[in-house]
């Protein structure tokens, strides 16, 4: 019963933020900067709340210099990870978002290999020699390099690096990031407001609420996700969390119209036939033997 409970509390974690592409653009005329900031205010304010409710205090006075350090760096690269995500959407780049995340589990394993001295096998070598190729082959179709994708990519993967080392709750680290980030926040708002250029209050109160409310919606799946982590093996959340890029490449095409090209389509192929390899990979080693597997991180867009 618990696992039935985790797996759809998972599910319900992932499906929330495979749907955040629908949320961003609600929030015009502000943009992507001014998102942003309130997001972070407004989740600093959100989680705070869930640390006062679950009277978790005594976890946050427990963390160390060293982990404030993976902390701090994990808070610039969740922010440049939000900014550009929020950027990608409100630009109408819903797809190359996409990109970045089918991408992201395969450059979680790749930082595992640099900093964490993690061994790949031949079959995990391969799935990232084919990814390597997709990145080769959508440079040629954009002319230029999948910029966007990457930055995504390698910024979520930074910050699964940094919470892997830092080892501290969800929670818990998600209230010290937003606080870390939060005076720049505060910062650029008063910035807008004194130029009159801030939107918020003056772009309607609904505008003003959806605003407030990116804090919910980044708190809410990181509550579902912390329960259903509790509950079901990794490797389930390892698999469900395929979800969340790919319910956004659908919105990309179904509610955006953004367009593929064939080669952008072989491309990605390529990409999901990595992510095939390296998968099925995993599945076979886990149950042959306890041999050590490198895991992707848990999607936070």
């Amino acid at each position: 019963m618990g696992q039935r409970q985790g797996f759809w509390l998972g599910f319900l974690a992932y499906l929330s933020w495979g749907f955040f592409p629908l949320y961003w653009p609600l929030l015009a005329p502000a943009g992507p900067v001014e998102i942003l900031a309130h997001r972070i205010f407004w989740s600093l304010a959100a989680v705070i709340g869930l640390v006062v409710v679950a009277r978790r205090w005594s976890y946050l006075r427990a963390v160390t210099r060293k982990q404030l350090g993976f902390i701090a760096v994990g808070a610039l690269t969740i922010g440049m990870n939000w900014g550009m995500y929020i950027y990608g959407v409100t630009s109408g780049q819903v797809v190359e978002t996409a990109l970045g995340y089918f991408i992201n589990p395969l450059v979680t394993i790749l930082l595992g290999v640099v900093f964490l001295g993690e061994r790949l096998r031949p079959a995990q070598w391969l799935g990232l020699a084919i990814a390597l190729a997709a990145v080769v082959e959508l440079t040629f179709d954009y002319g230029r390099l999948p910029w966007l994708a990457l930055t995504l990519a390698f910024s979520f993967g930074t910050y699964g690096l940094m919470k892997k080392k830092a080892n501290i709750g969800s929670a818990e680290g998600l209230a010290l990031e937003s606080a870390a980030l939060t005076p720049l926040a505060i910062g650029y708002l008063v910035y807008l407001h004194v130029t009159g250029h801030g939107t918020f209050g003056y772009a309607g109160w609904g505008n003003a609420l959806l605003l407030i409310g990116t804090g919910v919606i980044t708190a809410i799946p990181l509550l579902l996700f912390g329960a259903a982590a509790t509950r079901v093996p990794l490797i389930t959340l390892g698999l469900l969390q395929y979800m969340v890029p790919t319910i956004q490449f659908v919105i990309g095409l179904v509610v955006f119209h953004e367009q593929m090209s064939t080669a952008r389509w072989v491309g990605f192929g390529l990409v999901w036939l990595a992510l095939v390899v390296i998968t099925t990979e995993s599945l076979v080693a886990r149950r042959t033997g306890p041999r050590r597997v490198v895991r992707p991180e848990p999607e936070l867009v």
